[in-house]
């Protein structure tokens, strides 16, 4: 098979938003306990962190992660997690039917941020609680008055504001899941009036809106215009939540399944655009895919695990090649949309259907997921060009014309490099890739790939799917179901 991309540099699609590379911890399973945080364990700094862990994070190169949650957030007090640790409540967490301790709260997240050199993307409970809470968290994290919660984070041994400047508006509020759930009208009314305090409370924050909790609810589209409405003046972005997965174990649609996402994608812009024009506004909407990865390989064992635990082993998706060719094509349909998402958090970060996995008390390791993420994060900044694939198709499933790669390309801010990611999709042929790319050749390339499309690693063999450097000396060959990097430089 041969394929031919070509890159048209004064074609541009938009400036990358750092923010698309986010991730997300939710006080769920054992993302935060046994997770980032384990004071009993060889590799625990002061605050109980383990540094072992925040070193691969680190490594991810994340910008933002979303906190507290998720379904957790639509029951939680965010007071329980501040102040002194022996006086903090146990809960019945009811999302995820654990217990929650509150050894971890705003109070600490907000300095594992800053140790992990990332920020906060930090959500508000409009579930069992609204507006005068958000408020009132705002200015915990933010306030610099001499006023009651400012106050209160100073006597918490937190002079200076921790400095927040993006917040969620809720979580899946459609979801009947969801703890309080809303209609579209309800939640667009408690949406706008919690926005309208928030930053009156502190105007530098930034805002997302719920969207629909998956592209399959039956409220979506309907919910987005709703609520689009009764806020659309008042909050900066929206929201898109979706999953994907294998359970049917059709590898070939499973390739595919970044057709969906630029579907969904380009659904919820126009609909903003829609919404714009119907108040004829000068004010853009933007998109925030704050919830997306693979999903499916827990949910059967999550069934035989008893409830009302503290930090029970939820969602632990162990991840295989053939997942992470999927997020590698994921990552690229999320640089091809740069123009309108500008925010993305891979959900989630530890343990929970995550790129980096851990014993209690022992090791940590990388699954398949995490190098395609890495190199993308720490490659992919700069601004995205336009990219046409010449390249043979094929059918599966319900979708037709799929074309065997995907790719993306960005240039550097500097143009002193072109890094293209590409994915070969056909499950049993090399293709030969030829570049049209004026002034500039390959000068490196790593590839994600193997036999074993099924292959997984873990904490005895951490190593048995890892990237490849390969030669770029003659003409480049993109093994089947593989992701790769090719950077070109100019020459």
């Amino acid at each position: 098979m041969n394929a031919k991309i070509t890159v048209d540099k004064q074609n541009i699609i938009s400036k990358i938003d750092k923010r698309i590379y986010g991730s997300f911890i939710e006080h769920l399973g054992r993302a935060v306990y046994g997770g980032i945080y384990e004071p009993s364990h060889k590799t625990a700094d002061e605050m109980g962190f383990r540094t072992d862990v925040m070193d691969m994070v680190k490594s991810l190169n994340v910008p933002v992660v979303r906190y507290p949650g998720g379904n957790f957030v639509s029951g939680y007090n965010w007071e329980d997690g501040t102040g002194d640790k022996s006086k903090r409540p146990k809960r019945m967490e009811l999302a995820w039917q654990s217990v929650e301790t509150n050894e971890v709260g705003i109070d600490e997240f907000q300095e594992w941020a800053k140790r992990a050199d990332s920020e906060i993307m930090m959500a508000v409970n409009l579930g069992t609680r609204g507006p005068d809470e958000a408020r009132n968290l705002v200015e915990y994290c933010n306030g610099e008055t001499d006023t009651y919660y400012a106050q209160m984070r100073r006597k918490n041994g937190f002079e200076k504001p921790f400095g927040i400047k993006l917040w969620c508006l809720g979580n899946e509020m459609d979801g009947p899941w969801q703890i309080c759930s809303k209609t579209p009208y309800e939640y667009g009314r408690i949406a706008c009036e919690t926005a309208k305090l928030m930053k009156w409370t502190d105007p530098s924050i930034e805002l997302v809106a719920c969207g629909s909790a998956h592209i399959n609810m039956p409220t979506f589209m309907e919910w987005e215009r709703t609520v689009l409405r009764e806020c659309y003046e008042h909050i900066d972005y929206i929201s898109l939540h979706n999953y994907y997965g294998n359970p049917d174990n059709d590898t070939a649609a499973y390739l595919a399944s970044s057709i969906e996402m630029d579907k969904f994608i380009k659904q919820v812009a126009a609909i903003c655009d829609e919404i714009k024009l119907e108040k004829n506004s000068d004010k853009t909407i933007n998109l925030s895919f704050d919830e997306w990865n693979i999903w499916f390989h827990s949910n059967e064992q999550d069934k035989q695990i008893p409830k009302w635990q503290i930090a029970p082993p939820l969602l632990e998706d162990i991840y295989n090649l053939e997942d992470a060719v999927v997020l590698g094509s994921l990552l690229i349909t999320l640089l091809n949309n740069c123009d309108r998402v500008k925010i993305a958090c891979l959900a989630q970060l530890v343990n929970v259907i995550a790129p980096i996995m851990t014993e209690t008390g022992g090791r940590a390791w990388a699954q398949t997921i995490y190098y395609p993420f890495m190199y993308t994060s720490r490659h992919g900044r700069g601004t995205v060009i336009k990219t046409t694939c010449d390249c043979g198709t094929y059918d599966a499933g319900k979708m037709r014309d799929i074309p065997y790669i995907d790719s993306t390309a960005v240039i550097s801010d500097d143009e002193s490099e072109i890094t293209v990611f590409a994915v070969n999709r056909s499950l049993d042929s090399e293709c030969e890739l030829d570049f049209n790319v004026d002034g500039y050749a390959p000068c490196q390339r790593v590839a994600l790939e193997g036999d074993d499309i099924k292959a997984v690693n873990t904490a005895d063999a951490p190593e048995n799917v890892i990237p490849v450097v390969k030669d770029t000396a003659d003409k480049i060959t993109l093994a089947p179901h593989s992701w790769n990097m090719i950077i070109l430089k100019k020459q």
